[in-house]
């Protein structure tokens, strides 16, 4: 809904596709979406195609309602997806903490609940899940690992250069 409402700046409408029948956002979120007048719903469908004629531009999507298959074509002057914020950690599960709605915990920055391994960006980031975020805590992940290899002891250094030689 962040995403539609900020659109509201430069569109004379936004029209939201969503494959649902409600909303995941924030109730206030959804309240301010509902009381855009910018704002337009399509309750249980998906963006099937998107039309350009031949122009090598956005002229339209074909609208594709989930429950009654029924399509329909929706003209307009450009497309914005915008797929929701359900982390990439499911190959992580039963390894690293996650909390309940899959995102890696962190603590002290970057350090997850196993030794050696840190987190950074969208994965672990449930409140700004922004690009310039995740690029600044991967070099906070990166720093933290970096100082996490030099405080190893030189025995385990050289066990572990031994095992990748061997």
């Amino acid at each position: 809904m962040e995403e539609a409402i900020y659109l509201t700046r430069f569109a004379s409408k936004v029209t939201v596709v969503h494959r649902r029948d409600a909303l995941r956002a924030s109730k206030i979120m959804q309240d301010k979406a509902f009381a855009n007048p910018k704002i337009e719903f399509i309750w249980d469908s998906e963006v099937a195609d998107v039309l350009d004629e031949g122009k090598g531009e956005v002229t339209g999507v074909v609208v594709r309602n989930l429950k009654t298959g029924h399509q329909t074509t929706l003209p307009l002057d450009g497309i914005f997806i915008a797929i929701g914020h359900t982390p990439n950690t499911s190959l992580f599960e039963g390894q690293i903490d996650l909390d309940a709605n899959g995102y890696i915990r962190t603590q002290s920055g970057t350090k997850t609940n196993v030794a050696g391994v840190f987190a950074a960006g969208d994965v672990q980031d449930h409140i700004y899940r922004q690009a310039i975020t995740a690029a600044g805590s991967g070099c906070m992940a990166a720093i933290d690992a970096e100082r996490y290899v030099e405080g190893m002891s030189d025995h385990h250094a050289g066990e572990a250069a031994l095992q990748t030689t061997s």
